[in-house]
Formats: C-alpha cells, structure tokens, sequence
C-alpha cells in the first residue's frame, strides 16, 4: 500500500515506521529539512521537503496513485486543507489530526463538506482512556471483550486469591483451559511468561470460551465500583485537560483544574460548565495542600511536560490519592513509570498510531479491535496463506515480548494455545499486543506474499 504523511513531527514519524513495518510504501512529506534528514537517516522511508499544501507538490509526487494520505502536523487548518487537496486529486482514502474542540463540535460537516474519511483527536483518543479508567473501572464493558466462541475477562486478583503467588506456567491447574494474556501491575500492561509470577493487587486478562469466562465473571467482577467517583483533580489545562473536565463534569464528578496560564483559564472557565478552574503553578506543593489534593478521590496530570506530569503524579501518590493517571508521550519513561506506583500512564501517540494503523488497514484481515488501559491492544486477524508463522509451534516462533498470541477459531473449534500449537490458514486469530511495541508487531504480523498482509 502506498502511504504518504504529511508531517515528520513525533506522530508523523512514529505512524510512518511503524507502516515501515508493515512493509508499506511511505512518503513523508515536512517543510523541515533537517527534521527530513534526520528521518531520513534512521528508517528507510522516501522524503519530500515540500509545503503539502500546494497542489503541485501533490501532483508532482503522484497523489492520485495513492492508497491513503495522513496528515500530521500541529495546526488543524493546514492538516484539513492538504487532506481535502488530496482527495480531489485523487487519492483514495484520507486522515487529518485534528484536535481544536471547536473543530469537533462540527466533525461531520468538516468530513462533509472538505471530502475528508477520517479525522482522529490524540487528546481526545487519551480523554477517551482515561475517562472509560475513572467511570468503570473495568476497561472492557462489564469486563469482558468476546468474539464469536471466545472471551476476554479482565478482573482484579485479590477476587481469586487462589492465583496470588502463582506462577503463569502452573495458572492452567486453578483455572483449566483458560489463559492469562496481560497482567496490568502498578499501572503498566505487561505481557506475562511462564516464570513471571502473578502478585497481589495485579489485574489479570484472562482469555477462554465464553461459557466459562461468564461463569468465572460472576464471582470476580464487582460492579459499580467507581460509580461514586466525586471529586478529580486535573493538573493542566490543555487540550486533554479540557477534554477531560467536560466528559468527567458530565458524569457528575466535581472537577478542579489547575493551569499556569492566565489567558487558558479564562478559555476554560467560559468553555466548561460546573468546573473549578484554578490559575496557579501545579508543582506549588502549599497550593494543592490548599485545594485538598489529598481529598481527591483521582488525580490526572496532563501538562504539557512529561517530567511534571510524573512528579505530580508522584506527589499526588505519596498524598495517598486512591488513582493518579499521568499522561506520558516519551516511550524511555515507561521503565521509571512501572516504578512509581502510579496507576495508569498514558501515552498519546502510541493510542493514536494504532487507531490510524487500524483504520490504513481497514476490515479486510483486522477483524476487530480494542484498546486494553490505553497500553495495549486485543485485535482478532485472519491467518492468510502467505503468513510466514503458519504450521510452525508457537514455542519455536521468534514472538515480539510485546505480543501474545491469546486465543484461535478453527472452523467451530476454539483453541486455547500452548506452546505445541501452530497456526493455519483461514484461523481466525486473537493476538494481545502492547502499543509500546507496535512496530515489532506490524513486523512479526507482514505478510510474505506478493500482495502484502494488510493489502
């Protein structure tokens, strides 16, 4: 599939690697040319050092023979105009980032009227995750993810306690023919192997036929649990910040925001309806003494600065804050983050690289899919006959740390894998696979054949 991306920003670049992978033609297309040339220089991707915005450029690299064209740069305009230049000149399908909520309260008449298929919202993507942790705090509805014969339960340990202190090789003798796929521990989504060890405190998703998935629902999921959420806290004010205040206001809770900017307060305090907006500096420790922080039942930090977002969210933590959420966008934080004891760490381009992933790929092999905590990603594929893992034991396939293969329609046969199973032709196959290692997962899923897997 031919790809061109406008935009060689951190978005821009992650999307085209990772479309690298999955062995697509990509165009990057920025006004930069040093940030060109630094691309350039570590993945193997064709640049153009244009402003995509005149139609010559478009032209000139051959938009009408393009399968998608994804904007990515930081202004919404720019990201809408170029989009609908492309789909007049003929390309086939494309995606503009756009984030302003004034844009979105008028989504349909932009796709309308500017011929545009796709627009996805990075803040609003992360808005979503957080909103979906805080309101119920099964991420799945009412816990369960299901397709066909198959399902996945997400529940906390501590409703089991016969798995605690168990190793995954010995989970198959409390609960047979049933299989853990993801662990969920200190706010971080992990991929669990036979020597891991489940813990106390843990979430677990746990895959198996719906029948006994239901059956083991009933005694582990607790409803409601967060249905009396009250008070949030939300340190920054930004686009995520905004985003969040209004979906949690909605919901019922009383919602703080603090933000350092005079001029953003005033936007908020007359764009949001029954939410307190603070001007101050987040980090000023005697201030959120004054704002009761240690009363919140959540905190979320989401400036526009990793290194804040963590000490805040570790402030928030040490104050003994039930939930402290800190979105995240560097990817070498996520060791450090495991750490802290923070409950969910999110990171933007990550949510949103797999939205446009799945929707370059359309339905033709992906199935289904849905995000798991905001970290990593259930998704059902068709096995094709060019696949190069087919027929070979999974215990002898070279599996990414950050995937796992979780379940396998045959026909009307349900499969839960060991390590002696192999997968065919036709299979309809469920894979869990962290976003953090998209990439090795785009690599591990290509397919050998003439056509490509996601072509």
């Amino acid at each position: 599939m031919k790809v061109a991306i406008v935009g060689a920003g951190k978005l821009g670049t992650k999307v085209a690697t990772t479309l690298l992978d999955g062995n697509h033609a990509v165009t990057l297309i920025d006004t930069n040319a040093e940030v060109l040339q630094k691309v350039g220089s570590h993945v193997d991707v064709m640049t153009v050092n244009a402003n995509a915005k005149e139609t010559k450029v478009l032209k000139n690299i051959g938009i009408s023979n393009f399968d998608f064209l994804i904007t990515t740069t930081g202004n919404d305009e720019t990201n809408i105009v170029i989009a609908a230049f492309a789909k007049k000149l003929g390309c086939e399908r494309v995606l503009a980032r756009v984030t302003d909520p004034e844009h979105m309260q008028q989504l349909q008449f932009i796709k309308d009227l500017m011929s545009i298929d796709y627009i996805v919202n990075p803040d609003l993507g992360i808005t979503v995750e957080i909103y979906k942790y805080l309101a119920e705090k099964y991420t799945l509805s009412n816990g369960i993810f299901s397709s066909g014969k198959i399902s996945l339960l997400e529940f906390q340990v501590d409703k089991y306690k016969q798995l605690i202190d168990l190793p995954i090789h010995r989970f198959s003798e409390v609960l047979p023919h049933m299989l853990v796929v993801g662990i969920s521990r200190n706010g971080k989504v992990i991929i669990p192997h036979g020597d891991d060890v489940i813990k106390a405190n843990d979430f677990l998703y746990v895959v198996g036929e719906k029948e006994p998935i239901q059956e083991l629902n009933k005694k582990v999921h607790v409803r409601g649990k967060y249905t009396d959420l009250q008070k949030v806290m939300i340190m920054g004010g930004g686009k995520t910040g905004f985003y969040l205040a209004q979906m949690l206001s909605e919901f019922g809770a009383a919602v703080k925001i603090i933000e350092k900017k005079r001029e953003r307060c005033y936007y908020l305090s007359t764009h949001l309806n029954d939410v307190m907006v603070l001007h101050g500096d987040a980090t000023d420790l005697n201030l959120l003494e004054e704002e009761n922080m240690d009363g919140m039942d959540a905190v979320v930090t989401t400036t526009g600065f990793d290194e804040d977002n963590l000490l805040l969210a570790l402030t928030a933590k040490m104050h003994g804050v039930e939930d402290v959420i800190a979105k995240v966008s560097r990817t070498s934080y996520a060791e450090i983050i495991s750490r802290m004891g923070i409950d969910m760490a999110l990171n933007p381009q990550d949510i949103t690289t797999s939205t446009i992933l799945r929707l370059v790929q359309g339905k033709k092999k992906v199935l289904s899919s849905q995000l798991i905590q905001g970290q990593a990603e259930i998704m059902e594929i068709i096995a094709t006959p060019t696949m190069k893992f087919l027929d070979i034991p999974l215990k002898n396939l070279n599996l990414p740390r950050g995937l796992i293969i979780a379940a396998i329609h045959r026909g009307h046969e349900v499969i839960i894998p060991n390590g002696d199973t192999a997968i065919k032709t036709d299979d309809r196959v469920m894979i869990l696979s962290l976003l953090s290692d998209i990439s090795n997962t785009e690599k591990f899923l290509n397919d050998s054949g003439k056509l490509g897997f996601f072509r």
